[in-house]
């Protein structure tokens, strides 16, 4: 393990070198965990809105909320390098909004930030990296862009794999250092990753990119609603409960170690 802290340099260096290690965290405890594990990059993603707002998607996500899951993610003084993710209705209206969202997220202790959309929004990604931001793309399965895209479902075939190999070469261009391709056909993720000169890194699309990223929750089986492309390594949702019915039950029964 490399000492110090995660930079982007240190993750546009891993590429071809090194598989990428990025995984969600939005609360300062699991944070801390993450970072322990060894991971390279904590997504504090807008996904906070399923796993921890209780929320159906992630529109209704605020700047605000991502703020204030940010400093807590930073108050770990994590290693990973953070990157914040910057909510729908945040940067899609003006280069001007982008760019003010970019640098409050940074305020609060990212260390990027990750924007949604292709070769549409290479205005923003240049101007936020103008501004002292480093910026991670998203491309392929856009939730913040659902209904557009018709629902969950696996993208980039026929002439959608053209329009992506577009905007990853767009978001390249526009000096993002890194590029997340969730949902995308297998095969079309093989030929980004081959094509760019910057780290991809796949949630569900395949074994051939730079690195991996998975929401934190998906991975512990902390819920039951899971994506068609996430991966559960444990159970902790069961273990939890085991261990809370055994308390209430200690303390109706009038049991228990509940004396210092």
């Amino acid at each position: 393990m490399v000492e110090g802290r995660v930079t982007p340099p240190r993750i546009l260096s891993m590429k071809g070198r090194e598989k990428i290690v990025m995984v969600t965290a939005y609360t300062y405890t699991f944070a801390g965990i993450v970072d322990e594990a060894g991971v390279d990059m904590i997504l504090v993603g807008d996904s906070v809105g399923m796993m921890e707002l209780g929320y159906e998607s992630t529109i209704p996500v605020t700047l605000d909320d991502m703020k204030r899951h940010v400093s807590a993610v930073a108050r770990a003084r994590p290693r990973a390098l953070i990157v914040g993710d910057l909510p729908f209705g945040s940067y899609e209206v003006s280069v001007s909004d982008a760019v003010y969202s970019s640098m409050e997220l940074a305020r609060a202790g990212a260390d990027s930030v990750k924007l949604e959309g292709g070769e549409e929004y290479a205005d923003r990604v240049k101007a936020i990296v103008k501004a002292g931001v480093p910026v991670v793309g998203h491309i392929g399965l856009t939730p913040q862009r659902l209904l557009r895209l018709g629902g969950i479902r696996m993208t980039g075939k026929g002439e959608e794999a053209r329009q992506l190999i577009r905007d990853g070469e767009a978001l390249q261009e526009a000096g993002a250092f890194s590029i997340v391709l969730e949902y995308v056909d297998p095969d079309t993720a093989k030929t980004l990753t081959e094509k760019l000169a910057i780290p991809t890194i796949c949630i569900g699309s395949g074994p051939y990119c730079d690195g991996q990223v998975q929401v934190l929750h998906d991975l512990l089986g902390l819920r039951r609603e899971v994506f068609p492309f996430s991966i559960k390594y444990g159970d902790l949702r069961e273990k939890a409960l085991e261990i809370l019915k055994r308390y209430v039950d200690d303390v109706r029964k009038s049991k228990g170690p509940f004396s210092p």
